[in-house]
């Protein structure tokens, strides 16, 4: 039996955390440890670790192992839209089960399920369409 790996909760701080990661990759001629990464975000390696594994899967960028092991893009920046990031994460339906949860069994509450399901369509729709106008190249910071 094959264990499926649990992949990172979807959340706007995970978004932002995965566009800074890809920004830091960008910026990076060669591999760049997890490590690295989270030093330079300040962030907890465990939790970039499986927003970098999400990223992965997606083919968004690619793992190498061993001593010069790591992560790189595996296209140019500029060729990365927010928007994909965004569709990998999950982040639209991590918002409609929030919403969702804080509707009832009661009818009002059933009834208000239904109207947000049409206000998270059109919150993705108009999201989506935003992001799409950004790369992961206005990210980079150079030092």
């Amino acid at each position: 039996m094959t264990a499926n790996r649990k992949p990172c909760p979807p959340s706007f701080r995970t978004f932002g955390l995965a566009i800074q990661a890809l920004a830091v990759l960008a910026s990076n001629e060669q591999t760049c440890p997890s490590c690295t990464i989270a030093d330079q975000l300040q962030s907890e390696a465990t939790l970039l670790r499986k927003i970098l594994a999400t990223l992965a899967r997606a083919q968004l960028i690619e793992t190498r192992e061993g001593r010069d092991g790591g992560y790189r893009l595996l296209r140019a920046a500029d060729q990365i839209t927010l928007a994909e990031v965004y569709q990998v994460l999950q982040i639209s339906e991590e918002l409609g089960r929030n919403m969702e949860e804080a509707t009832g069994p009661h009818p009002y509450g059933i009834t208000m399920k239904g109207a947000f399901a049409g206000l998270l369509a059109e919150l993705d729709e108009s999201m989506l369409r935003v992001l799409e106008k950004h790369t992961i190249a206005e990210y980079i910071v150079r030092h």
